[in-house]
């Protein structure tokens, strides 16, 4: 029988959370496709590994004892990765940084150009990563993880990580043009509290709380038009006029379309970019990386002579 790595993952996620939709949550995958897979497993085993409760499941007995192998299956692989991941840095020195929308700014040409000067040999590779991981994969396992991210603040589990400020924007706001609100340009934060806002994922913690002006909001919740993972489904639910969203000023243009309006707003704190990284990983080449952001983002603070 062929059993693959991604359903002994599902399947553990699944056992240490006894509740599907919970471990589709931490694992960043649709309920339906973790079901899916699961079915897929079990018919693999020709066995039953779950059975379901009024709390959401419960391992069978054949799941019980399935469920120590599966885990050291996982960690062997997981310790496979990273040797092999060891062996290739040998060869060639590589930094994977994730980055959740287009960093413009004219930030990343000038990053790898004085990363270049400081360590000739390396090579930098930028991952899109979507919302729903505002660690933008410093938290990921395997083939997903990064080595360092341009993530907005705050944080999720912020002592895992280091991380120094990159840059400060204000804050605009972003509207179906046809919106009462669209021809003010006096917005205050407390002018849409009430409006249906664009969400990021639920996992995407605090970050999410950011962007819905939940410091402003007194306790009340927010009333979510619809969730958004990337910028193509921000401008179409903005062009739909499922909700207003707010953005740091340097990401307006990537969402500029007919239809949608953009305005400053004041009430909320200014929103910040940052290079985060693991506190455990010391390598050279990350402190390489993080002299070349910043003094990238002293050279872009400058004034014009």
């Amino acid at each position: 029988m062929d059993v693959h790595l991604r359903e002994l993952r599902y399947f553990v996620a699944i056992a240490e959370h006894l509740h599907v939709t919970r471990a589709a949550e931490a694992l960043y995958v649709s309920q339906p496709t973790l079901s899916k897979q699961l079915r897929t497993l079990e018919d693999h085993l020709r066995v039953r590994l779950f059975e379901r409760n009024h709390r959401g499941v419960e391992l069978t007995p054949v799941g019980t004892a399935l469920l120590p192998h599966a885990r050291a299956v996982l960690e062997a692989w997981s310790t496979a990765e990273q040797e092999l991941a060891a062996a290739a840095e040998r060869h060639r020195s590589t930094l994977v940084v994730g980055i959740s929308t287009g960093l413009g700014r004219g930030l990343l040409p000038a990053v790898r150009s004085r990363l270049a000067e400081a360590a000739p040999n390396s090579a930098l590779h930028v991952r899109q990563v979507g919302w729903g991981d505002p660690t933008a994969g410093l938290s990921a396992v395997g083939a997903e993880r990064t080595d360092a991210a341009f993530v907005w603040l705050p944080l999720p589990d912020d002592d895992r990580y280091h991380h120094v400020e990159v840059l400060t924007e204000p804050c605009m706001i972003a509207l179906p043009s046809g919106h009462r609100l669209a021809g003010r340009t006096d917005l205050d934060v407390t002018d849409v509290l009430d409006e249906p806002f664009l969400a990021l994922p639920a996992g995407a913690g605090p970050m999410r709380d950011y962007w819905l002006a939940t410091e402003a909001r007194g306790g009340r919740a927010a009333r979510i038009g619809a969730e958004i993972a990337n910028t193509d489904e921000t401008v179409e639910a903005l062009v739909a006029g499922l909700g207003v969203c707010l953005l740091s000023a340097g990401n307006a243009p990537n969402v500029a379309r007919p239809g949608i309006t953009i305005r400053p707003i004041t009430g909320v704190r200014p929103s910040r970019l940052a290079l985060a990284w693991r506190r455990d990983d010391h390598r050279p080449l990350l402190r390489a990386l993080r002299t070349a952001v910043l003094a990238a983002s002293r050279q872009r603070d400058q004034p014009d002579e």
